[in-house]
């Protein structure tokens, strides 16, 4: 059994839909979660306890950005049923117009809960960034944290989801854990610092497809190469390889999908002992590169995805 970690940022804002969650779909989401009898995870115990195998499915919240829909739409739902979950925040945009204040986030913040997540400073492309920059980033979000809390949350989430082992390792430096924006289920051999989540939207929030995903159990790993998920000219296509554990079993049925070139197709794999190569049929194009496998594991349907950040080619 694993964590299934679920991303969320606008609510009841229609407008735009690649970010946007309507209330009346989220509340029967929760309720989904409710009645297949999974439990919320508090974040706080999450990390505490992740590296200590999990005998059942518990689920995840969070969301980022700090929007003010959440404020107004969500938090009250939330607080109403006590649900636990991180808010992501981006300290330069507090208190602009859409997004929360302070003064709400404090709000927030007092409910036992409630717990808040460190998202950077400006929120931009940090792969963009040379390392003075991404210190500097990281520090003023720090301050500022410190000054408005009182402390600079253990939580951090990459903004797009993009990240290098440079950024993982300052990261590392900072936070207890950390979340990207690739789907996939936590189990306790996932890197701590590059933790998969399921982005919901109104494109793929329909109650069919959160149904299945809901169900997903971890497709466990030992290892995944390349460490750096960082491709430029010199390295895209990656050689992605993932190796599974000696005695895993039904790993031959996975099935891998992935985005480079002109889109979404099945990809091409071959296994070598207990290793699972890709071999990718184009260059994955700027900005991100997916690839998405899952396993029918005897009816059990198990998931994992990677995200590659792709610099632009001048």
């Amino acid at each position: 059994m694993g964590t299934l970690v679920l991303m969320y940022h606008r609510f009841n804002e229609n407008k735009y839909p690649s970010t946007n969650i309507r209330m009346n779909i989220f509340k029967k989401q929760m309720e989904i979660i409710e009645a297949l009898n999974f439990n919320f995870y508090d974040p706080k115990k999450f990390v505490n306890d992740f590296k200590i195998p999990k005998l059942e499915k518990k689920i995840l919240i969070t969301i980022d950005d700090a929007f003010t829909s959440f404020y107004e739409n969500a938090w009250p739902f939330l607080k109403k049923n006590q649900i636990p979950f991180i808010l992501f925040v981006s300290t330069e945009a507090v208190g602009k117009n859409g997004y929360m204040s302070w003064e709400q986030i404090k709000e927030v913040e007092k409910e036992k809960f409630a717990y808040i997540g460190n998202h950077s400073h400006a929120h931009d492309y940090m792969v963009d960034f040379d390392d003075v920059v991404l210190v500097k980033d990281l520090d003023t979000a720090e301050k500022i944290f410190i000054k408005e809390l009182g402390y600079n949350p253990i939580y951090f989430s990459y903004p797009f989801g993009e990240y290098s082992k440079n950024i993982v390792r300052e990261v590392n430096k900072r936070f207890k854990i950390s979340f990207g924006q690739h789907s996939g289920v936590v189990d306790v051999n996932k890197d701590m610092f590059q933790l998969p989540r399921f982005p919901i939207n109104e494109k793929y929030g329909n109650l069919d497809r959160f149904k299945f995903l809901i169900k997903l159990q971890p497709l466990q790993y030992k290892n995944l190469f390349p460490k750096d998920k960082l491709l430029d000219s010199k390295n895209n296509p990656p050689k992605l390889i993932i190796e599974f554990f000696k005695d895993q079993k039904n790993i031959q049925n996975i099935n891998c999908f992935s985005d480079e070139g002109n889109g979404w197709k099945k990809s091409n794999i071959n296994f070598i002992n207990q290793n699972l190569n890709i071999e990718f049929r184009d260059k994955f194009l700027f900005r991100r590169g997916r690839v998405n496998c899952s396993l029918n594991d005897n009816g059990v349907w198990r998931w994992f995805g990677v995200q590659f950040s792709v610099k632009e080619v001048r």
